[in-house]
């Protein structure tokens, strides 16, 4: 409990918020252009497989990739329009990777095709995870895991406790808030759908006190349900991640290399409730998303309705381009988002946010040595030490890291925010955690 009353974890940091240009701005819908890309790999798990051709008219919202796999999820055209190739393209962590490319219909008013909800009361659980694996939906609080895969309990599992996390906490970010705003409905339709067919004995959405209108819409579309509540939460971060919210929320942690279903509970975004609800009640497939577009580089902030494959370039364009001096444009937030090498890659189902950056905020300060100060042992909402993660890490003992636990970073960078001497401390750890994975997947 902090200072406030309000509820919150212990450690994590405060970085200036930097959420005034678009958290009151409504979301716009992103004029359609002419040529979109889709990955085939832009969620956690194995690329879907595509199911058209090249040449082969498709639909707007219409198959045209299937999972491939259990840990996999569907693809569905974002626009009208013909599929011009299927190839490698540019993905924005700089890899070629297999995608369709899609040239939009000019003619076509692009609306989309609703149907009729299906009965989620009756529906077995079997056919509840199908049909969302089906509709393409994963998390989209920015990791993008198949959310299909949460919700198929292993034998003997159960759920009580469903957390919704409305925090956003990274700075810039406001997609998730006006979600909230406008469309309190569907977040609470996505979050009863999802609480029944997991038999939970409660829901609780968690939103950080800065999104005071979001508490009061959400509240007033739950009415006076008592399974499903909303809680302020100190604005804190890196509180958005999934382990800091139980902890911020019920007071509980989860075991070091666990997940929340071994303490019985499930955590998603409130932007993939609205997706659910979508889906189940007019058939429609996650096609687009909320993407904030913002930084001191960018002309004219805005969040804005995307279609998935989207370029990025078109993007910054319709925010009205970036400005003279933007240096760097990352996809994400500036915590753990990743800078983009180019501006020809496409929004993925997971981009929250698009933020151009001038020369004053990307200038690389002087590394210095450690102080040996405490203040990343202070920020480390996992209890780690990263100073000493760091120095093992610059120095190659990787047994050394995964004896001290390096795998329960979850990279979120409080470490290298707090740090005076500069030291890139998560970048360290995340090139470690790399190289041990590999390690791992060879032996």
């Amino acid at each position: 409990m902090s200072l406030l009353g309000l509820a919150t974890f212990r450690h994590g940091v405060h970085p200036d918020e930097h959420k005034e240009a678009t958290e009151d701005l409504r979301i716009e819908r992103m004029p359609f252009v002419r040529s979109y890309v889709l990955p085939l790999g832009q969620h956690g798990g194995k690329p879907a497989k595509p199911v058209v051709r090249v040449g082969q008219s498709v639909l707007r919202g219409e198959l045209i990739a299937a999972a491939d796999g259990f840990v996999s999820t569907c693809l569905h055209a974002p626009v009208d329009g013909r599929v011009t190739a299927i190839d490698r393209r540019r993905h924005p962590n700089g890899a070629l990777v297999e995608a369709i490319e899609i040239e939009a219909d000019a003619f076509s008013p692009q609306t989309v095709r609703e149907g009729e909800p299906l009965d989620v009361d009756v529906m077995p659980r079997e056919q509840f995870v199908a049909e969302v694996q089906r509709a393409g939906l994963v998390g989209l609080g920015g990791a993008a895991f198949p959310a299909h895969v949460k919700y198929a309990l292993p034998e003997g599992r159960k759920v009580r406790e469903l957390v919704i996390n409305g925090c956003e906490c990274e700075p810039y970010l406001t997609c998730d808030h006006r979600t909230m705003v406008e469309r309190p409905a569907a977040v609470v339709r996505g979050v009863r759908i999802l609480a029944r067919q997991l038999g939970v004995e409660r829901s609780t959405i968690g939103v950080e006190a800065n999104k005071p209108d979001a508490v009061e819409v959400l509240r007033a579309a739950i009415g006076d349900d008592p399974q499903v509540r909303v809680v302020p939460l100190e604005v804190k971060y890196p509180q958005g991640a999934e382990k800091m919210l139980i902890k911020a929320i019920f007071g509980v942690e989860v075991p070091a290399g666990k997940l929340p279903l071994d303490i019985e509970m499930v955590v998603n975004n409130v932007g993939t409730m609205a997706s659910l609800a979508d889906w189940f009640d007019r058939r429609v497939p996650l096609i687009e998303r909320v993407v904030t577009v913002a930084g001191p580089g960018i002309e004219r902030p805005a969040n804005l309705l995307v279609p998935v494959g989207t370029p990025v370039g078109e993007v910054l364009r319709q925010a009205g381009g970036l400005s003279q001096d933007t240096r760097e444009v990352v996809m994400g937030g500036p915590m753990m988002g990743q800078s983009l090498a180019s501006l020809d890659v496409p929004v993925l189902k997971g981009t929250s946010g698009l933020l151009a950056f001038t020369a004053q905020e990307t200038a690389h300060p002087n590394e210095y040595a450690c102080l040996k100060c405490g203040r990343c042992l202070d920020a480390c909402a996992n209890f780690l030490n990263p100073s000493r993660l760091a120095r093992l890490s610059k120095a190659g003992r990787h047994a050394e890291l995964e004896q001290a636990f390096v795998m329960d970073c979850m990279e979120c960078g409080a470490c290298s925010f707090a740090c005076p001497s500069n030291i890139p401390i998560v970048q360290l750890i995340r090139a470690s955690k790399s190289a041990i994975r590999s390690r791992r997947a060879r032996s």
